[in-house]
């Protein structure tokens, strides 16, 4: 399955979506994806995300997400989310107002958290103004 770049940032099920796409999709798509295992290794990142934050991907991929690509995520709002929903094998689809601050000027953006149970892998999703 493909996405279609168009794809909207709240579109439902996007988690599902990103799962069966390959990564021509997901470089296509409007806003920056970061999907990473039960580890927290990022496996999957997308252009917009690499162009948006200046990472490149060779940088980021299989490194930790929360120590060391995105630090300012690895608190209760973000990180503790992730493994509360894995540990109690809950499904997380929330939208959040957020400010990235690792490497750039504070940036206002918009995260939205998917995981569903028994995926391999879970997503931080960044919808830039």
């Amino acid at each position: 399955m493909t996405l279609h770049a168009a794809i909207p940032f709240d579109q439902p099920d996007l988690a599902a979506l990103l799962a069966h796409s390959d990564a021509t999709a997901l470089d296509d798509l409007g806003f920056g994806v970061i999907g990473f295992d039960a580890a927290g290794l990022v496996q999957r990142y997308n252009s917009f995300e690499a162009q948006a934050a200046g990472l490149r991907a060779g940088r980021v991929l299989g490194q930790d997400l929360f120590l060391a690509v995105a630090p300012c995520m690895n608190n209760f709002m973000v990180a503790q989310r992730f493994a509360d929903a894995r540990a109690d094998n809950v499904a997380l689809d929330d939208t959040i107002n957020y400010v990235l601050t690792l490497r750039m000027r504070p940036t206002k953006v918009q995260l939205r958290l998917a995981y569903q149970p028994g995926a391999p892998l879970a997503y931080v999703l960044v919808q830039r103004s």
